[in-house]
């Protein structure tokens, strides 16, 4: 039986489900289960971190050195960047600024998990596109579910928990689609991981100026390995990043996660490297996935999808008890991010035993 509140709560909050995160594992274990990168921070990151002791004194609430720092690398105006503790919350102060109750946001689906909390919270109602062949962003449907009550759509590339990306061509189209004063926020999350050369690309193929309704969401917490730290950024119109500014919680992004988004700028390519073999290491267990039979989706998070569907949590289980924590969204499939090199060999195991399992014409199979 569920307890009541001892207040009054918002009906539809009352009803939500709190936010749950990857489940952790046990020492023995390789947790493969929030997308995180394997590798530890660099000793120039870790040496910025030591120097910023000094936790008695409030951060810069701007982040102005960060912010100047990426308008420089994208030639934009430290106003037309904005710094969160990780893309998710600016996520939620841009759905605070445009939506309330009676308004819709637009997303495809399944996507990342957060986005209908964040809808709900913001008294807004979510509008759940389905995912195309592929488990792709089918984006005319989703600009055929803009209505006059829709006030922004999310795209999600690479998705999240899928991993296909959205094409620039594809982003294009849809824009020259909806009205151009409705908000679209690119969630680009992984997309240093992306090797697709057709991918859309917000921040250095899209350009803000010919696009004043865009805003791209990015973050350090994946490829950067600065997850602990919770910081991202997005880059957009100087007066839509305002508004968000005002719907923020003062003062959420520390000193030391400024300070170590800064050392990890100047260390970029060493960091590179770390995701260019994370990429490789993706590539290899998609591929040997779809050597066992599995249908795997194009890989280009951090990640691969396995569509287990019914079979989802007994198939989570397996790969629990074998030492793999993954990250299960019941009915649906299985996510599993890239990690050690050693838990590669691992997952393959499970995943043939489970493959082996499955009826003939179940949809995971290739």
């Amino acid at each position: 039986m569920t307890e009541d509140a001892p207040v009054r709560i918002r009906p539809e909050i009352a009803a939500l489900p709190p936010y749950k995160q990857g489940k952790q594992a046990g020492t023995e274990a390789f947790k493969l289960s929030s997308n995180e990168n394997p590798y530890e921070p660099l000793p120039a990151v870790v040496e910025a971190l030591r120097r910023t002791v000094g936790v008695n004194r409030y951060p810069d609430a701007t982040a102005a050195r960060l912010r100047q720092a990426l308008a420089v690398r994208f030639g934009v105006t430290p106003d037309e960047v904005h710094i969160g503790a990780g893309s998710v919350s600016i996520l939620s102060q841009l759905m605070l600024a445009v939506a309330g109750p009676g308004d819709e946001i637009v997303y495809a689906w399944r996507s990342f998990e957060a986005y209908p909390g964040l809808v709900l919270v913001s008294g807004a109602t979510p509008v759940e596109v389905p995912l195309a062949s592929g488990a792709r962003h089918d984006l005319d449907a989703m600009a055929a579910a803009v209505t006059d009550r829709t006030r922004a759509v999310i795209v999600c590339s690479p998705n999240n928990p899928t991993g296909p990306v959205v094409t620039q061509a594809e982003f294009e189209a849809f824009l020259a689609k909806i009205p151009s004063d409705l908000l679209v926020i690119l969630d680009e999350a992984y997309a240093e991981f992306v090797t697709e050369p057709d991918a859309v690309d917000g921040l250095r193929k899209l350009g803000i100026a010919d696009h004043s309704n865009v805003v791209v969401l990015r973050t350090f917490s994946k490829a950067y390995g600065l997850a602990g730290l919770r910081v991202g950024y997005a880059i957009g119109h100087r007066r839509i990043l305002d508004a968000a500014r005002s719907t923020a919680v003062p003062l959420s992004v520390t000193a030391q996660s400024e300070e170590a988004a800064l050392a990890s700028l100047e260390a970029e390519g060493e960091l590179l490297e770390r995701v260019r073999t994370i990429g490789q290491r993706r590539d290899r267990l998609a591929a040997a996935l779809r050597a066992q039979g599995w249908s795997i989706p194009d890989a280009q998070g951090n990640f691969v999808w396995l569509a287990t569907g019914e079979q989802t949590m007994d198939a989570a289980a397996r790969f629990e008890a074998d030492g793999c924590i993954v990250r299960p969204f019941a009915g649906d499939g299985i996510r599993i991010s890239v990690g050690e090199e050693e838990s590669v060999e691992r997952v393959l195991r499970v995943a043939a035993s489970l493959l082996a399992g499955l009826p003939a014409d179940h949809p995971a199979r290739g």
